[in-house]
């Protein structure tokens, strides 16, 4: 399901592309930010008393990020591996006081497929929130939106809550579309438009399959942060968590919904389609039970051996003609008593 071009933010984050940044933001932990410089940003330590949080958006291609999370955030190799690593399957993890997870929002990109999942890594010690992609991903924006809005989270446990929360629910737009879909495929067989139905019944099945693949996982990734949150998420935020799990449960419902009715549709086209062969073939039998008969009296009049009766008569050929016609109506009149028409 190609989607169209989301509408731009009011104001464009902040990049340094040679160090990876596409934004940094100082959470003031009253729901608003103030842009950060890289130079600040990668030695930030909250100071005490301070209700701050540092929000780094990172691009995971870009080698100074795999050489900043080691040297910079002090992580161990297969920490920071996993957070670069192309390897995007779904899943959560504690370290000590941190958390790690990878997870999966819909692709809003212009001209690109909904279902084409773009793959989001979270890294978090409670005053710090990394968060690293490959792809343009629009949650990240939409939650920076918030925060210059003064509307946004005030801590790390908000933020990734938040950035969890966004990324589930937007795949509702993905079902959502694939629904109405559904319905206009649905209009379309009543019309009678069989082909244009099963050029795109093959593409929905693969796209509910491919949705299935991704949230499957990130059921179970948001299901282990539930089981073993770090203590700076607050019993809100594991709150806000849980409702997020039972939200991707449903949509999870919801996706075998779309492929279970495509395949009743497909299953509709079928039977249609084998009805009208076997009318198709039923109907050819019966002029063939018709036309039998009469075939063969006329084959039989028709070979060239003496003794042929009507020969030299002129009426022969009429009085043949109308023992045809008769024979045909016999021949209807029974079809129709023993229903065969």
């Amino acid at each position: 399901m190609t989607t169209p071009a989301p509408p731009p933010s009011a104001h464009e984050p902040d990049e340094d592309p040679a160090h990876g940044v596409i934004f940094a933001r100082l959470l003031d932990g009253q729901g608003g930010a103030r842009p950060i410089g890289w130079t600040e940003a990668e030695r930030w330590r909250r100071p005490e008393g301070s209700s701050e949080t540092l929000w780094l958006h990172l691009d995971r291609r870009v080698d100074a990020v795999s050489d900043w999370l080691h040297d910079g955030l002090d992580l161990g190799d297969a920490t920071a591996d996993v957070l670069v690593s192309h390897e995007t399957r779904p899943r959560a993890f504690r370290e000590d006081d941190s958390l790690v997870a990878i997870l999966r929002g819909i692709n809003l990109n212009p001209g690109s497929d909904m279902e084409d999942m773009i793959a989001l890594q979270i890294w978090s010690d409670g005053e710090r929130v990394v968060t690293l992609r490959r792809r343009r991903l629009q949650t990240p924006r939409d939650v920076l939106t918030t925060l210059e809005h003064g509307m946004g989270p005030c801590n790390a446990g908000d933020l990734v809550t938040e950035l969890v929360e966004q990324l589930v629910s937007k795949i509702n737009l993905s079902i959502l579309a694939t629904n109405d879909e559904i319905d206009a495929l649905e209009k379309k067989m009543e019309k009678g438009k069989v082909r244009d139905i099963l050029d795109r019944i093959g593409g929905i099945r693969r796209d509910c399959l491919r949705l299935k693949r991704y949230m499957s996982p990130q059921h179970e990734a948001l299901l282990q942060i539930g089981r073993d949150a770090p203590d700076w998420l607050s019993k809100t935020n594991r709150a806000d968590i849980r409702e997020t799990i039972d939200r991707l449960s449903r949509y999870l419902e919801d996706i075998d919904v779309s492929k279970e009715s495509v395949i009743v549709l497909q299953d509709e086209l079928d039977s249609r389609a084998a009805a009208h062969a076997d009318h198709t073939m039923y109907m050819l039998s019966i002029v063939a039970a018709i036309f039998l008969p009469l075939s063969f009296i006329t084959g039989l009049l028709g070979i060239n051996v003496g003794g042929m009766p009507g020969v030299e008569s002129g009426d022969a050929f009429w009085i043949t003609v109308g023992a045809l016609i008769i024979l045909l109506v016999l021949q209807l009149w029974l079809f129709r008593k023993w229903k065969w028409l």
